[in-house]
């Protein structure tokens, strides 16, 4: 049968249970099994089975809950706080002046939270009401945070690379080496943005800030040395080789921990309370990586991959290409779902694609990420946007023409990864 048809096919099936408004894993499960009874030979029972429990104990996904109930003990505490006291000295100097606590504080607080929603949560609550009382210009306020806060997806311990690395059965730790410079090098454009904006906008007079002597920036920066000992803990476990991405994020969970306590932030219901939380998040996201484990075994019994790539393999894409039809599938997928959804939905089927073009597939999960992340920016269904909506109480609109410069950015720094693919590749080639 033609692999468009087949396709089709299960296109239609998962389309219809989605719009029935069964859960995504779910529909997932339900979309391979039929795939099976109706596509393949193998008994489809004993199939599922088999799958399902390979994929819901693999090791490598351990590392997921532990970084999600790190972000969540960390939710507890004073660092976001903390991170604005400290950075602002530094950055108030700046062209663009405190917006670059928005970009930095988002950097720094998605290198041990793993989230965006998270992130922009996070910051937002204390950047905006900050720079609100200083009168900043409320778009670029907005823009930089919405665009900032995806830095949670790119820099580790990313959660979307740990799926993308399950799904794939690649090494998370090298895809989060790999995406610490991708993540520095679109940080520094965001402030670059922010830096000429604030020279070009009409309505930029913020209030000054006073000057401040270098003593009294040393002891303000104190508060950030619970947050970079935690990144250094867990990133550079990671570098140096002495941790695996599952022991260095019980080792985030540990620190953590004591940053809570030593700051007296914790509560025992406030620490069930983020256990719980952390068990939702992991068992949904377990949900949907059983699902999408089941659809991919399903899509092998059919060949449905291997004919994929064959046909595409005739049309005669070049590299660059491929690529570029990628991205606006990605674009115009991330318009309608979340970024985990994209990548357990898409990962399977793009793999073999992918492979046979030889692009790398450490670098292409960089790639999928920051596509993702502009998504997380783009209407309908750009969660940062309704983040901030619900933070600010402003039109979904509004937000998204705030955020459009960040999506262009992100858009730039996909292209920035074609003509510099070293970028991402040369540090998990360094990792021991």
């Amino acid at each position: 049968m033609d692999p468009l048809i087949i396709v089709g096919l299960f296109l239609l099936i998962l389309a219809l249970l989605l719009g029935s408004g069964l859960w995504i894993g779910l529909s997932l499960l339900g979309c391979a099994y039929l795939g099976m009874e109706f596509f393949a030979s193998r008994p489809t029972g004993d199939a599922m089975m088999t799958i399902l429990w390979r994929s819901s104990t693999a090791w490598s996904l351990t590392a997921l809950p532990l970084f999600i109930w790190m972000g969540e003990i960390l939710h507890c505490t004073r660092l976001s706080s903390d991170m604005f006291k400290g950075l602002s000295p530094w950055l108030s100097r700046l062209p663009g002046g405190l917006l670059h606590t928005n970009i930095v504080g988002s950097a720094v607080f998605a290198a041990v939270s793993g989230s965006s929603a998270a992130t922009c949560v996070t910051v937002g609550q204390i950047t905006i009401p900050e720079l609100r009382q200083r009168r900043y210009p409320e778009g670029l306020i907005m823009g930089t945070l919405a665009g900032a806060a995806t830095l949670g997806l790119l820099i580790p311990p990313s959660l979307i690379l740990i799926v993308y690395g399950v799904t794939i059965n690649e090494s998370i730790s090298k895809l989060f080496i790999a995406g610490i410079l991708p993540g520095i090098v679109l940080a520094l454009l965001f402030m670059l943005y922010a830096g000429v904006a604030a020279r070009l906008s009409p309505d930029w007079a913020p209030d000054q800030e006073p000057r401040i002597v270098l003593r009294e920036k040393l002891r303000r920066a104190r508060g950030l040395l619970p947050v970079v000992s935690l990144i250094i803990a867990v990133i550079g476990s990671m570098y140096m080789g002495l941790a695996t991405a599952t022991e260095a994020a019980a080792v985030g969970v540990l620190g953590a921990l004591i940053i809570a306590v030593l700051q007296r932030a914790i509560t025992w219901p406030m620490f069930l309370a983020s256990l719980m939380n952390a068990t939702r998040t992991s068992a949904m996201i377990a949900l949907l990586l059983a699902g999408a484990a089941f659809l991919t075994l399903a899509m092998g019994f059919v060949g449905l991959p291997r004919m994929l790539a064959t046909w595409i393999g005739t049309l005669g894409l070049t590299q660059f290409e491929l690529l570029m039809a990628l991205l606006v599938f990605y674009i115009v997928l991330g318009m309608f779902l979340d970024g985990i959804s994209i990548v357990v939905l898409t990962v399977s089927i793009v793999q073999p694609i992918i492979a046979q073009a030889g692009i790398d597939p450490i670098w292409f999960g960089i790639f999928i990420v920051i596509t993702v992340e502009m998504a997380q920016i783009t209407p309908p269904v750009g969660f940062n946007l309704f983040i901030l909506q619900g933070l600010t109480r402003h039109d979904l609109g509004y937000l998204a023409k705030a955020a459009f410069p960040m999506f262009l950015i992100m858009l730039a720094m996909v292209f920035v990864l074609i003509a510099w693919p070293d970028l991402v590749t040369w540090l998990p080639q360094h990792v021991r």
